[in-house]
């Protein structure tokens, strides 16, 4: 009798674990349908109103200006499902961008070198970030916010009022920002490698799936064994090596190369995260949302342009999604949690 009374709550408790894990997917899989959805319904209205939008060179230019986003979005993400986040990301673009630039410069150094340097320091700069909200318990927005000026101000100081040339960068440094293969730039192939493989990782791997049971409950995956300290310190030092990677792409895509580039980014980044269904409160959310949201941002932005648009009306949509999207997620959160409490009643 014992027996049979204690098996149906074992039995029970795997499959509302179960329906809870299926019901979460489901939702921010038609999330990304939706976004993937209004990015089609907006490029096709551009390309009504002006067809060159989707010519040769327009479709070029769209994918070369989302690659960079793309990338950093990936690499917030990650950040932003141990619930945390990384405002520095566009610092270290700005530092990584010019400091691959000075190493390159009347050099001949080629482009694996200068990205090898850029994800280098980037991830010096994730791992300080990384320990001082790991190990060292300071609060994330503190630490990447002061990280953000603190990396502003080494670059202004290493650029002393210069700037890097493109005349004077390597031409295979030059070749991999605006070079082909089978006629994809170079740039969205990377992107695209990076954004699979992270998506592998974290669906495929204990430890990538350990950074959403951070995210969703700290104190659950303490009391499960999740090493929180050293997974939340990995996520800053992907998130840094992902941005120095970036920053060697955008000395690549641009050659020159000023202080403070990409100055006010970190606010485009973490729009493109959220809009992309990454949940800001963690736990959930998926890279290719992120950069689906990455996509969508940067082809209003494209959009606006083409359609001579007032540029003021690209920060003010970008605004309102992030507001819209962040109620989405609320709302849906509210919703899911009342059907999961239903099943569990029956």
């Amino acid at each position: 009798m014992t027996t049979a009374l204690d098996e149906p709550p074992a039995t029970a408790a795997p499959e509302r674990r179960g329906d809870a894990r299926g019901l979460a997917d489901t939702v921010f899989r038609a999330r990304e349908i939706s976004i993937g959805g209004a990015l089609v319904l907006l490029i096709l209205g551009t390309w009504i109103a002006n067809p060159s939008f989707l010519d040769g060179q327009g479709v070029k230019d769209l994918l070369l200006n989302a690659s960079i986003l793309v990338l950093l979005a990936v690499g917030q993400s990650v950040v932003v499902v141990t619930r945390n986040i990384d405002l520095s990301v566009g610092s270290v673009v700005g530092l990584t961008a010019f400091t691959c630039g000075d190493f390159v410069s009347g050099s001949s150094h080629g482009p694996v070198a200068t990205m090898l340097l850029g994800i280098a320091v980037g991830a010096l700069c994730g791992v300080v970030s990384g320990a001082l909200v790991s190990i060292g318990k300071v609060p994330a927005l503190v630490v990447t916010l002061g990280m953000l000026y603190v990396l502003q101000g080494v670059d202004y100081a290493l650029a002393d009022g210069g700037q890097i040339n493109a005349v004077n960068l390597p031409e295979p440094v030059l070749t991999l920002g605006s070079g082909s293969v089978l006629g994809i730039p170079y740039l969205p192939l990377i992107a695209a490698l990076v954004l699979a493989a992270t998506a592998y990782f974290l669906r495929t791997y204990r430890s990538g799936r350990e950074l959403y049971a951070i995210g969703s409950s700290p104190e659950a995956a303490r009391l499960a064994g999740i090493p929180i300290r050293r997974r939340v310190l990995a996520a800053y030092v992907f998130s840094g090596a992902v941005a120095g990677l970036a920053g060697a792409l955008w000395l690549a895509r641009f050659g020159t190369v000023v202080a403070g580039a990409a100055s006010g980014w970190e606010l485009t980044v973490v729009s493109a995260v959220v809009v992309g269904g990454v949940a800001i409160t963690g736990g959930t959310g998926s890279v290719w949302g992120a950069a689906l949201g990455a996509l969508l941002l940067t082809t209003i932005s494209g959009a606006l342009v083409v359609l001579k648009v007032d540029p003021f009306w690209e920060q003010a949509i970008t605004g309102a999604l992030l507001i819209l999207a962040i109620t989405a997620d609320r709302v849906v959160q509210v919703r899911t949690t009342n059907a999961l409490r239903k099943r569990n009643r029956r």
